[in-house]
């Protein structure tokens, strides 16, 4: 069972039930684009470089080559960086009463929201497509009568059990915020772990 140590405003009795991120096939879209990008101007100038030695060997297309060249290949290498961060910093924790929203959007600019499942209305499970279907994976979508609107679980690992899971919870967490407001006191445990 995983600790909520590092987690702000634990709660008594609060304990993590499930702890997601992307599923592992994500991070292949990654690594296919980032193969896709860096091979295919290499395999292309290989392919044509009788064609192209004349323009490299330059004395002032040479340069120039290696500078534009350069610039492409560390924009790829930014763009893998910055997905693969989007994917590793993606979080989504279900305890027995909430659920942690953690997103990291960009290098430097994260979000992390909360939502009571007591005031959770509905969730929805959506697997599209032949690789989803597959693998397993896809979306799950959490739906708030509050501010926030919706929470979405990105390409998750089995989103049909997860919305299974956390509909349960919502209905014990009903059920002990019900208890606690008629009797002002008592809890209902959670039985699923």
């Amino acid at each position: 069972m995983m600790r909520l140590d590092h987690l702000p405003n634990q709660r008594p009795d609060e304990h993590v039930v499930l702890f997601m991120r992307r599923h592992w096939f994500a991070i292949l879209t990654i690594v296919a684009a980032f193969i896709l990008l860096t091979g295919l101007p290499l395999g292309l100038g290989w392919y044509f470089w009788l064609d192209v030695e004349p323009w490299v060997n330059g004395p002032v297309s040479g340069p120039i080559i290696v500078v534009f060249g350069s610039l492409y290949v560390l924009s790829v290498w930014l763009f893998a960086f910055i997905e693969f961060t989007d994917f590793y910093l993606d979080t989504w924790i279900v305890t027995n009463e909430r659920i942690i929203n953690i997103e990291q959007e960009g290098l430097f600019h994260r979000t992390a929201s909360e939502l009571d499942l007591a005031a959770v209305q509905d969730t929805t499970a959506e697997i599209r497509g032949v690789l989803q279907t597959v693998f397993t994976y896809g979306q799950v979508f959490v739906q708030t009568a509050g501010e926030r609107g919706r929470f979405h679980f990105k390409n998750i690992d089995d989103p049909e059990h997860v919305k299974e899971i956390v509909t349960k919870l919502v209905e014990e967490d009903k059920k002990r915020v019900s208890a606690l407001g008629a009797t002002g006191h008592g809890k209902i445990k959670s039985t699923i772990k």
